[in-house]
Formats: structure tokens, sequence, C-alpha cells
């Protein structure tokens, strides 16, 4: 478990749930820095758009990019205009939409599925949710659609049940299960078909691949980084394919700050 504590200070607890702690220094190794967001970068919040992006996670992104050649990118549900909203002026390279979006160094554009039209109706029954219970948000992403349900916890397994009803009809189209999320999207991508297609890419070629995130949804990107012999990170509790582990958001930063420290100095 790593601390946002100085080095005199006593030993930490083994991470919970397995996993050891990330690598203290990349040493010569060049890595390849994939990042989720909410629940890794920044806490998870009542709604999408109340999330707090902390002082200084700029800085250390930024410092990051330095470190690592500019070989760092964001893997998010998110579109990428959100992600670039609330870091702004930071512009990374980034993969939306659990990987149906990706920016690529170059800051070229690819899209895995445009705005689906059969979401209408979808969407339709979602709002028709939301003015039932207005403690239900949908977050309509464009080429996928979420319903949040964090402030209803008690509702999982009904609108669980709504939710695969819904999707019948439906061919070649999946429902994520997040945190207090469900989600509908195309099913012929996901974090692990982004960070492989990075890895494609200068600079992330040729480079050990590193991500870190705290859902079932970084779960493909944890086995895809796990499949090039690289150095997968879970952000909090819960089982997981990752081979690392640490506790919070806050610690996470703190090592971030500190490879990129440590990189940066040799």
């Amino acid at each position: 478990m790593l601390r946002t504590v100085n080095r005199s200070a006593s030993p930490a607890p083994t991470p919970p749930f397995g996993g050891t702690e990330p690598p203290a220094h990349p040493g010569d190794d060049p890595w390849a820095l994939f990042l989720d967001f909410d629940g890794t970068l920044v806490e998870l919040a009542m709604t999408p758009d109340a999330v707090v992006v902390p002082l200084k996670l700029r800085a250390t992104l930024s410092a990051c990019m330095e470190a690592f050649d500019g070989a760092v990118a964001l893997v998010s549900g998110r579109p990428i205009a959100a992600l670039d909203a609330l870091l702004d002026p930071l512009k990374l390279p980034a993969a939306g939409l659990h990987g149906l979006e990706l920016r690529m160094p170059d800051e070229t554009v690819e899209e895995a599925a445009p705005r689906n039209p059969e979401f209408a109706e979808l969407r339709s029954r979602f709002h028709s949710l939301v003015r039932e219970d207005a403690r239900l948000v949908v977050e309509d992403k464009g080429a996928s659609v979420a319903l949040h349900f964090r402030r209803a916890p008690e509702r999982e397994r009904e609108l669980r049940e709504f939710v695969a009803r819904a999707m019948t009809p439906h061919n070649g189209h999946q429902v994520m299960h997040g945190k207090m999320v469900l989600e509908i999207r195309p099913a012929h991508a996901d974090k692990g078909t982004a960070i492989d297609r990075f890895l494609e890419t200068p600079p992330f070629a040729g480079r050990t691949p590193v991500f870190a995130g705290d859902d079932i949804t970084d779960e493909d990107g944890f086995a895809a980084v796990n499949r090039h012999g690289g150095i997968s990170v879970k952000v909090g509790d819960g089982e997981s394919a990752a081979a690392c582990r640490v506790p919070d958001v806050a610690s996470l930063h703190h090592w971030l700050a500190g490879i990129a420290r440590t990189r940066a100095c040799g």
C-alpha cells in the first residue's frame, strides 16, 4: 500500500485483496503509461458532472509526459471532449468511451463507432426512468449511453433486470457493469483494444505498458497489459486481474509524482 507520507514513515501495510505495490522506479525500462480517470485520477462523485480535479493533477500528468517522452494516455469511459474540459489546458493522447474513440499523439482522432441511431429507443427508456426517480442520471455519450444510480443503490438489481430486457433486440452491443453505473455500448472495442492500438504507435510502441484503473470496466485494460508483460495497477479494493495495487486515488497521485521525479533524475 502506498502512502502519501515521507520516506521516514513506518512501513505501509500489505495492499488489500492481494497485489503488490507497483514499482517505485522505472529504472532503465521505458514505460508507456495508461491511466483511467474517474476513481483513478479523481475521486468518484454522485454524478459525472460533480467530480473535482485535484489542484496538482495537471502538474503531475505534465511531469509524467516529460519523464516518459510523451508516452502517457488517458483511457476512460468519458468522451475525450469531457476529459479535455476537465483537464484544460492540458491535452493528452486519450481513449474515450472505453476505447470507442481514440486521439493519437499526432492529435488525429479515430472513432470505432459513430453515434448509433438504435440508441434512441434506449435513451428514451432511460429518460423515462429518470422522470420517475430524479436520483437516477442518464449520461448520453453519443456512441454509448449510461445509467448512473449512485444515489439509488437499492435499485441496482431492478435496474440490471430492466437494462437486460431493454438490450434483448440490440445485437452487437453489451452492457458494462461499473460502480453504480450500467452502460450500453458496442461490443467490438474496449480499454484493452485501445491500449493495444496505442502500443502500435510512437511514442508508445516498444515500451512496457503500465495501466492504472479502479473498476470492472478496467479489467480489459489490465488483461491487455498483462498479456504484453506490463504492469497493471488496481486502485482500491475488489477482485482484479491486476498484479499491483494501491489503496486509493491519493496514493496513486503520490506514486505517479514519485515515478516522474525518479525518472527525470535518471
